[in-house]
């Protein structure tokens, strides 16, 4: 379980995840919230067929507030509406002690009440540590691995995991920049600047005012060129701030932008600037380590934490040509947390190392909800579908089976529409109440992504980046972004409703692309039926599960 922010609640039977639930998919919930009442919890085990009696044991992520010297806590909320205290594990693990974090487990008190089951706690690193390596194919090879954990409030942290000893090794940190500078820095610039720019250090609002911004600074620093002047400006700052807390990360974006503002720079290229900084930091980190211990050189990575869905770090490391494979999880922020705790009990419970998993392990489509007066529905095929979105060039909302798990929709939840339309990208930002320089996916058959993107190598799950190659920018310009690149989804027949309609579009209008957006209420998760869609309103078309539900308004 992950009790606090962007909570969920993930089942393995075996070496198997049988479902994944954040609290945010369920209802139309706010995003990032949190999963900590006993009545949410039991209502999503039943949901799923289960009972916390039936549960074999129970493993709970250690995100939680500090209650003294080492010693972190949640709060759950009984039936009775009181918040009742939780012992959890640490946030963070400690490099270069030589104690493996899964041998000493955090075993603590009943959660669900008097007489059920007690729960053991892992470190939130050591849950994100074994998202990453458990879901990867080195895993299902039985290959040992590197994996770097770089979240909001920890630096990047390398670990290597042996999954014949079963043994998990803090390394080493690669640098003291917790991975909230890149948001907080961002905090300071025009876009995104929050209040009055006073500090304030109230965790719950960091996480309600960081939490939204790293994808938004991610889209907003392709505007930009990185400026030599701006990094030396960075590498400077970090002499004076070590950025490895609250405070020093805003005094060290203050002193940044004091020292660059006689230049006048546009906050375009400060951002652009600081997505290179960063970025450099993790290579340069891994490539002295690699330096260092030669026997690493060609070892598979796994990235996670937060900072690991920035596709522009993720193809630097990519690309160093340092490791055999880099693998990132389709949850590597905290909506994978569950999944992690889970594999940590699967490793002590079973000696499995590899977890099998689908990325459409999510809630179900709610049936049976009552859509609003003035739609209809009719039989409709996803042969006819991909017709109606050739003909008529209209988005259309898909709700199909299992919700995707992490935050990326890839089809299940999706607004999927033509990509020929320039206009398509703006007319999808203003429907989702986006800033305009915000770009839309691309979702692309897979045999055919080589000839559409550079380098288009499989990308099921939009976690690297990808230019759109010159000569099809034209022909798919609504999922070019400013600077020529794309956050790519790749689809095989391992997604089968996504590739069926995109083998039908094709076949009728010689383009493997369309584009993919998230079907949400602005600042929600994914829609959880077709009625919370239809009530949405903005959109003439809903396709879920072999019908098509029209507007009779238009658009």
């Amino acid at each position: 379980m992950k009790l606090t922010h962007d909570g969920s609640l993930a089942a393995i039977e075996d070496d198997r995840l049988l479902f994944s639930i954040e609290a945010e998919k369920l209802e139309n919930r706010a995003r990032y919230s949190a999963l900590n009442t006993w009545c949410d919890l039991i209502a999503v085990l039943d949901g799923q067929g289960l009972r916390p009696e039936e549960l074999t044991s129970i493993a709970v992520d250690g995100w939680g507030r500090t209650a003294g010297e080492d010693t972190h806590q949640v709060h759950v909320i009984d039936d009775a509406g009181a918040r009742r205290p939780v012992p959890v594990a640490s946030y963070r693990d400690s490099p270069g002690t030589g104690i493996d974090p899964l041998s000493r487990p955090f075993e603590t008190a009943e959660l669900f009440g008097d007489g059920l089951v007690k729960f053991r706690s892992f470190s939130h690193a050591t849950g994100h540590a074994l998202a990453g390596y458990c879901s990867s194919p080195f895993a299902q090879r039985g290959e040992s691995a590197l994996i770097v954990v770089w979240d909001g409030g920890m630096a990047p942290c390398l670990y290597h995991y042996d999954p014949v000893r079963r043994s998990l090794r803090p390394l080493r940190w690669l640098s003291d920049v917790l991975g909230g500078l890149y948001p907080i820095f961002a905090t300071h610039l025009e876009p995104f600047r929050t209040g009055d720019g006073a500090l304030d250090t109230d965790a719950r609002k960091l996480e309600t005012v960081i939490l939204p911004v790293s994808g938004k600074a991610m889209a907003y620093a392709a505007l930009g060129s990185p400026d030599d002047d701006v990094l030396a400006a960075m590498a400077a700052a970090s002499s004076r701030h070590r950025p490895n807390d609250v405070v020093p990360m805003y005094l060290w974006s203050r002193s940044v932008l004091r020292d660059l503002a006689p230049k006048k720079l546009s906050d375009a290229t400060l951002m652009a600037s600081m997505q290179e900084y960063l970025g450099g930091l993790l290579v340069e980190a891994l490539r002295r380590f690699v330096i260092e211990h030669e026997e690493f050189r060609g070892t598979p990575l796994a990235l996670s934490g937060g900072c690991a869905l920035n596709i522009k770090w993720n193809a630097r490391v990519r690309d160093s040509g340092l490791f055999s494979e880099v693998w990132v999880p389709p949850f590597p922020n905290d909506a994978g947390s569950a999944i992690g705790a889970a594999c940590a009990e699967m490793i002590d419970r079973t000696g499995n190392s590899a977890l099998h998993w689908s990325a459409f392990a999510g809630p179900e489509v709610v049936p049976g909800a009552e859509v609003p007066e003035g739609w209809s529905s009719t039989p409709c095929t996803l042969d006819e579908l991909a017709e109606l979105l050739a003909v008529e060039g209209e988005p259309v909302i898909v709700l199909t089976g299992r919700a995707e798990i992490g935050p990326r929709a890839l089809g299940h939840r999706s607004i999927i529409a033509p990509a020929i339309d320039a206009g398509m990208l703006d007319r999808l930002n203003e429907l989702k109440q986006r800033a305009s320089y915000r770009p839309v996916a691309p979702i692309c058959l897979e045999d055919a992504a080589p000839d559409v993107f550079s380098p288009g190598t499989r990308d099921p799950y939009m976690l690297f980046e990808h230019q759109v190659r010159p000569e099809w920018r034209a022909r798919v310009p609504a999922v070019v972004h400013v600077d020529g690149s794309a956050r790519l989804q790749t689809v095989g027949a391992e997604n089968p409703v996504m590739y069926e309609l995109l083998t039908a579009y094709r076949r009728r209008t010689g383009v493997p692309v369309l584009c993919n957006t998230s079907a949400n209420f602005n600042g929600s998760g994914f829609f959880p039926d077709v009625a919370s869609a239809a009530r949405w309103g903005k959109v003439r078309y809903i396709w879920s599960e072999g019908a098509l539900y029209r507007s009779e308004a238009g658009r």
